[in-house]
């Protein structure tokens, strides 16, 4: 037994350190000619080897099914097939250990359950249920990583109630368990729910910390994410990437630059720069912070750039008005292999509305499908109207609706706003009655529309025809979201809304304006 031990554990760090394919082969024609081929202890560090790596995975396939498997293979294989998105073969793979008669153990669960999240569009959750059945069964319903797992199974089955009953009839409740009910309530946007349960919590790490800061982050509370690091860091507690990626989530879209240069010099500090996700969080950060400079040194820093990093230098520069080094970003990504996503083409295509550069849009759209493969939505569309539009070619813009997009009823208020504010600044009064009556028709009730329809027949002098879109504003009971800016001062985001008389400054705030008014007044006689 001791023996056998010593053999595994050599032979874990003989596979843990093989580079190539090739070297994990010359492994496997030793064991084959000094051990017993069906002996599984032998096997199983090897088979652990090639599953980890996407390329060596066909290799563990044919280990796996050519020799006498136990439950560690078993349960090496479904955490591949899951890991690699493949979760009919993980099913099959458990349905064969259980044919077999093997025993599952609790590392065979998460995985599997793991896998049963990515059917649940395809089954309604069915196979979930049945895996839950088997976990009760065999005994394995107080293991803290299984009930994570089951909770995360029916909150993305949109099951939360039953989420809830998994986590009340769990007696080891540890910090993983308490987590995934935060993240549960997260993730279907029950912040009320997410924070009872977060601060019950007895105790918490840096995971759970992420998991709250991201449900405030999905439904765009970003003060409550800056908050809450504020409490975290105030707590001692650690921050990991996660925690850092949500942070300056928040940052870009309040503009609290003196945060986001804080996680930055922190990243450096634990050397967290080399994760891409969090240097691709950085560059999107300070390019929404207008600090293109920075985040073009954070970009050109990066060693291994994935399409997302691309996609945040290249929207960057886009919406800091340097056009034409968006465009050349695009042409380095193409050349350096880099598959462009819709997100990609999003910011090209907006780069080219701002730089007014049509022709050179059309193409690029046209490009999306027949040279890359990328299928244009409604974003896409809503670029080249906009494209067109604010060149002034507000029929030629009409005209693509109709023909690329199958006319306005297959549109989005993106669409359907491009070209009714193009009507406006171009005075084309003609086209813009002609596209507000059709939306009119179809019972839009986007209030944005029917606000720029009323800006544009006000400022044609059509009174009659401003009254009417006036009117059904009012009836409808239509209302704009009301636009807030955001101030940094001492490293605090303040963020101010229109017509929101209830932060406590409020009061002197207007007497301050009041007193600029008079002091205005003043000057003016």
């Amino acid at each position: 037994m001791i023996q056998k031990a010593v053999i595994t554990t050599d032979l874990i760090l003989l596979c843990q350190k093989c580079k190539t394919l090739n070297q994990l082969k010359q492994i496997h024609a030793h064991l084959l000619t000094s051990t017993r081929p069906e002996n599984p202890y032998a096997v199983a560090p090897l088979l652990s080897a090639a599953a980890k790596h996407a390329p060596w995975f066909p290799y563990a396939c044919s280990i796996f099914n050519h020799h006498h498997c136990n439950t560690f293979m078993y349960n090496t294989m479904i955490r591949a097939h899951a890991h690699y998105h493949a979760p009919l073969a993980a099913i099959t793979c458990y349905i064969d250990l259980f044919n077999c008669g093997i025993v599952a153990n609790n590392f065979t669960f998460p995985p599997l359950i793991k896998a049963c999240v990515m059917l649940i569009d395809h089954d309604s959750g069915l196979t979930g249920r049945l895996v839950h059945a088997h976990v009760v069964k065999f005994g394995f319903g107080d293991d803290p990583f299984v009930v994570s797992g089951l909770i995360e199974f029916y909150s993305a089955s949109v099951e939360i109630g039953s989420s809830r009953l998994v986590f009340d009839k769990s007696h080891e409740k540890d910090v993983v368990v308490w987590t995934a009910m935060v993240d549960g309530y997260g993730k279907i946007g029950d912040l009320e729910n997410a924070r009872k349960v977060f601060d019950e919590m007895p105790e918490r790490n840096a995971v759970s910390w992420s998991a709250m800061m991201a449900a405030y982050s999905r439904v765009s509370e970003f003060r409550e994410v800056i908050c809450l690091f504020r409490q975290m860091q105030e707590a001692g507690t650690r921050p990991n990437e996660a925690v850092l990626v949500s942070v300056l989530t928040a940052v870009a879209h309040l503009g609290a630059v003196a945060q986001g240069l804080w996680v930055h010099s922190y990243a450096k500090r634990c050397r967290l720069e080399s994760n891409v996700i969090l240097a691709t969080a950085l560059v999107d950060m300070y390019s929404k912070c207008g600090y293109v400079e920075a985040a073009m040194e954070v970009f050109e820093g990066m060693a291994d750039k994935d399409a997302r990093a691309w996609n945040a230098m290249i929207n960057g520069v886009a919406m800091n008005g340097d056009a034409r080094k968006s465009m050349e970003l695009f042409d380095k990504m193409i050349g350096d292999k880099i598959q462009p996503t819709e997100t990609t083409f999003v910011a090209v295509l907006s780069a080219c509305r701002h730089a007014k550069t049509v022709d050179k849009g059309l193409e690029l759209f046209d490009q999306m499908s027949t040279l890359y493969g990328v299928k244009p939505r409604l974003q896409h569309y809503a670029c080249v109207v906009d494209l067109l539009a604010r060149a002034g070619m507000v029929e030629e813009a009409e005209k693509f609706i109709e023909d690329k997009m199958g006319g306005l009823g297959r549109g989005d208020a993106n669409v359907w706003g491009a070209l009714l504010g193009a009507c406006r600044v171009h005075g084309n009064v003609e086209v813009g009655d002609k596209i507000w009556k059709k939306l009119a028709d179809m019972g839009v009730v986007d209030c944005g529309i029917h606000v720029l329809s009323y800006i544009m027949y006000k400022e044609a002098g059509l009174e009659f025809e401003a009254k009417r879109v006036r009117d059904m504003i009012s009836e409808g009971g239509m209302k704009k979201k009301p636009g807030s800016s955001v101030i940094e001062v001492n490293g605090v985001a303040e963020e101010f809304i229109v017509g929101d008389l209830c932060p406590p400054q409020a009061q002197q705030m207007l007497e301050m304006l009041n007193s600029f008014c008079k002091m205005e007044n003043l000057e003016d006689v």
